[in-house]
């Protein structure tokens, strides 16, 4: 039995041009440990750990978009498909995660 998806792929390049239109219906979601998020995030995103999703994930706006975000894409993948179980619909998962990020980032101590 196949299950649709219920969010869509985004590259970095399109999560970039987001940011520099200052799209403010769209949400960042960074689901990295707090270590890796200091090493380097993308400037605004909110960080909510794929470990503490299950009790967090209210935080995260359903009426507004969430562009998930991690290292490679995987655990934002993970966390679109628990989010959409949650009634999330309006999901990207940054393909590639912060691996393929061409963009500025800043970093936190």
């Amino acid at each position: 039995m196949m299950f649709k998806r219920l969010w869509k792929d985004i590259k970095p390049q399109e999560v970039e041009q987001l940011i520099r239109d200052g799209r403010e219906d769209v949400q960042l979601i960074d689901v990295r440990e707090l270590a890796e998020f200091k090493e380097g995030h993308i400037k605004g995103v909110k960080l909510l750990p794929l470990s503490q999703l299950e009790v967090r994930f209210d935080e995260i706006n359903r009426d507004k978009d969430a562009v998930i975000i991690c290292r490679s894409g995987n655990r934002s993948r993970q966390a679109c498909e628990f989010l959409s179980a949650h009634g999330y619909r309006k999901l990207r998962n940054m393909a590639g995660g912060m691996l393929e990020w061409q963009g500025e980032t800043t970093t936190t101590s």
